[in-house]
C-alpha cells in the first residue's frame, strides 16, 4: 500500500504538494481520533488515585469535545485538499491522454486497441478518480493510527509493545499473500472489463450487419457471454478474497486476546499496575482496528494498481516522433511530392516494397491497382499516419519526418469514401477546416462544395445538428460537407480516395463539381476506382502486391500488357454489358 501511495504521488504532478500537505492533516486526524483513549486513561488513573475533581472532570470533557470538533475540521480540510486534487488530476490526465492519442500512429487504432482506450477512459480512470484520494486519506490515517496504538503499548509496557509488533508482523505476512493473489485476480478482472467494452462496441457498430444477416441471436449470445464472464470474474475475485479477510479477522481477535493474556501475566508478576490493565482494556479490541479498516478495503488497492498499470500501458505506447523543426519551402525547385525507395510493413507483414515516384506541383497522380495492393497505404504514409520502414517520403524536398506534424497537416487535405462528421452543427463541422475562418468564408466554402442549397433547406440551416457520425444526413450530403471542410482549409496537397465510388448518380454530379472546386490549383494524389477519374491524370501509377508495376499516362499504359490494360478492358466490357441491358 505504501508503494501504491508513492505511485499515485509520483503521477500526481502539480498536485503532489497539495496531497502531501493533506498527509499532515491525516496525521492530526489520527491523533485526534485516539486522543479520547488517553483522556479516558487519565480519568481512570485519577479515580484510582482518588484525585478526581469536578474541575479535572470538566477539563477532560472539554478536551474530548475539542478533539471531536477539531477532528471534523481536520477531516474537512484533508478531504478538500485530496479529493478535489483527485478530480482535477484526472481531468488533466484525460486531456493528457487525448494529446497522447493524437500523436499515435494510426496503426495503434487498427490493432484492437479501441476497447482498451474506451475501458481506460470509462472504467480505469473513473475507478481511480472516485477511489484513490479517499483511499490515500484512509490509508495514511490508518497507518498513523496503528503506529500511535503500538507506541501506546510500549508506553504501558515494553513487553506489550513487543507482543503487538509480533502480531503486527504476522498480519503483514498474511496480508502480503492476500495482496499477491488479489493483484493477479484484479488484473484478470480489468482485462475482462476491457473484453466486455470491446464486445459492446463491436455489437453496436455492427448492428446493421447483424440485423441484415439475422444474426441477432448469435451476436447477442456473444455479448451475453461477455456479461456472464464479467459476472463470474467479479464473483471469483470476491470469493477468492473472502477467506483471506476471514483469516485476518481471526488474527485480529486472537492478537487482542494474546495481548490481554500478556497484560494479566505481567500484572500477576507485579510489573504492570491494575490501572494500566484497565487502560489497556479500553482500547485493546480496537488495537488492530486501523489495520482491519486498511485491509478491509484492500480490494480497492489491488484494483487501483491494475488500473494504474493499464493507464500507464496506454501512455507508454510509442508516439510518432515529432521533433522535426524544418519548414516546407514556399517556392521549391523539388517535386511537390516524392517517394524514394519506400518500404513499409504492418507489424511483420511487408506491404510496400521499394516504391519510388514523384509528383510535380499542381499535377494529378492516380494510384491504380487491385484491392490490397497498397494504394491507401501510400496515401497514409504521405499524411504520416504511419512512418516508413525504410526510404523517404518528401514534400518539396523535405523529409516529412523532419517537418512538425502540425505544419505537415496544414499542407494536406484528405477526402475519403467513408466520411465522419462530428455530433455538432454543420457550421462547426465545416469550420474545422480552418477554425479562424469568418462566417462568410464558411458559407462560400459550402457554396463551392455544392452543399449550400440543401443546408438552407434544413430547419436550422448551418446550425443544424448532424448527429453522431452525421447520421441525420445522406452519404452524398456528408461527402459534400467534408469537401467544404477541405475547400475552407485550402491546403496545397489533396489526397483523394475516390469520393464518388459509393454514392448515387444524383449526388455524384454535385460531388464531382465540388471536387473540381477543391482541386483547382492543387497537387492531387488520387486513389482511383473509376476510369473516368484517371483518364486526365498527369501520371498513373499501377501498383501490384505493394510494388510499382508501371508508370505512365492513360494512353501510354493502355498500350502495354499488364494490370492497367486488364483494368480498362474489364471496365469497358462492364460498360458495354450495361449499355446492352439498358437498350433491350
Amino acid at each position: 500500500m505504501i508503494k501504491l501511495l508513492k505511485r499515485i504521488l509520483d503521477s500526481s504532478g502539480v498536485y503532489k504538494k497539495r496531497i502531501t500537505i493533506a498527509f499532515v492533516f491525516s496525521f492530526l486526524k489520527s491523533v485526534l481520533m485516539k486522543a479520547p483513549i488517553g483522556f479516558a486513561f487519565i480519568a481512570i488513573n485519577a479515580f484510582t488515585q482518588k484525585a478526581m475533581t469536578g474541575k479535572l472532570c470538566l477539563t477532560i470533557g472539554i478536551a474530548m469535545a475539542i478533539c471531536v470538533a477539531l477532528q471534523v475540521v481536520v477531516d474537512i480540510i484533508s478531504d478538500r485538499l485530496q479529493s478535489t486534487a483527485g478530480y482535477e488530476l484526472f481531468a488533466d490526465k484525460r486531456i493528457e491522454l487525448g494529446k497522447h492519442l493524437r500523436k499515435m500512429p494510426m496503426g495503434y487504432f487498427t490493432e484492437g486497441n479501441i476497447g482498451k482506450i474506451s475501458s481506460v477512459l470509462s472504467t480505469d480512470m473513473v475507478f481511480i478518480e472516485e477511489n484513490c484520494m479517499t483511499a490515500i486519506a484512509g490509508t495514511v490515517s490508518e497507518i498513523f493510527a496503528e503506529a500511535i496504538m503500538i507506541v501506546f503499548l510500549f508506553y504501558l509496557n515494553v513487553w506489550l509493545g513487543l507482543t503487538g509488533i509480533l502480531i503486527l508482523g504476522i498480519i503483514l505476512l498474511v496480508a502480503k499473500g492476500m495482496k499477491k493473489e488479489a493483484m493477479r485476480d484484479s488484473s484478470a478482472r480489468q482485462e475482462q472489463s476491457e473484453n466486455l467494452t470491446e464486445a459492446v462496441l463491436d455489437y453496436i457498430e455492427g448492428i446493421g450487419i447483424i440485423k441484415t444477416y439475422n444474426m441477432l441471436g448469435e451476436k447477442s449470445k456473444e455479448l451475453s457471454d461477455n456479461f456472464n464472464n464479467s459476472c463470474e470474474t467479479n464473483l471469483h475475485f470476491e470469493n477468492a478474497h473472502g477467506p483471506w479477510q476471514m483469516g485476518l479477522n481471526l488474527i485480529y481477535g486472537i492478537g487482542a486476546s494474546v495481548i490481554i493474556a500478556v497484560a494479566f501475566l505481567l500484572q500477576a508478576k507485579g510489573t504492570l499496575s491494575s490501572v494500566y490493565v484497565v487502560g489497556l482494556l479500553l482500547f485493546v479490541f480496537d488495537l488492530f482496528g486501523p489495520l482491519k479498516a486498511l485491509y478491509g478495503g484492500s480490494t480497492r488497492y489491488t484494483v487501483m494498481n491494475s488500473c494504474l498499470d493499464r493507464i500507464e500501458q496506454v501512455f507508454s505506447e510509442q508516439e510518432l516522433n515529432n521533433s522535426g523543426s524544418e519548414h516546407i519551402p514556399a517556392e521549391p525547385d523539388e517535386p511537390e511530392i516524392e517517394f524514394r525507395d519506400v518500404s513499409f510493413a504492418y507489424g511483420d507483414k511487408d506491404v510496400i516494397h521499394n516504391v519510388s515516384f514523384s509528383v510535380s506541383r499542381n499535377e494529378m497522380c492516380a494510384l491504380v491497382g487491385p484491392s490490397g495492393c497498397g494504394k491507401s497505404t501510400l496515401a497514409n504514409l504521405l499524411a504520416r499516419f504511419w512512418d516508413v520502414k525504410s526510404g523517404e517520403v518528401l514534400i518539396r524536398g523535405k523529409d516529412i519526418r523532419s517537418i512538425p506534424l502540425s505544419e505537415l497537416m496544414n499542407n494536406i487535405s484528405m477526402v475519403f469514401q467513408r466520411v465522419y462528421l462530428f455530433d455538432d452543427t454543420i457550421y462547426n463541422n465545416i469550420s474545422m477546416g480552418r477554425p479562424d475562418a469568418t462566417k462568410e468564408e464558411v458559407i462560400e466554402a459550402a457554396k463551392k462544395a455544392r452543399c449550400y442549397d440543401f443546408i438552407m433547406q434544413l430547419p436550422c440551416g448551418f446550425d443544424t445538428m448532424v448527429g453522431e457520425g452525421g447520421e441525420s444526413l445522406s452519404g452524398g450530403e456528408k461527402q459534400r460537407i467534408s469537401i467544404a471542410r477541405c475547400i475552407l482549409k485550402d491546403a496545397p496537397i489533396v489526397i483523394l480516395d475516390e469520393a464518388t465510388a459509393s454514392v448515387d448518380a444524383d449526388n455524384e454530379k454535385y460531388i464531382q463539381e465540388a471536387i473540381r472546386e477543391l482541386c483547382s490549383g492543387k497537387t492531387l494524389l488520387v486513389i482511383a476506382h473509376r476510369l473516368n477519374t484517371i483518364q486526365n491524370a498527369n501520371q498513373i501509377i499501377v501498383l501490384n502486391d505493394g510494388s510499382i508495376e508501371a508508370i505512365g499516362t492513360n494512353s501510354e499504359l493502355i498500350e502495354m500488357q499488364g494490370t492497367y490494360r486488364s483494368f480498362v478492358l474489364s471496365r469497358r466490357k462492364s460498360a458495354a454489358w450495361k449499355l446492352a441491358i439498358e437498350n433491350r
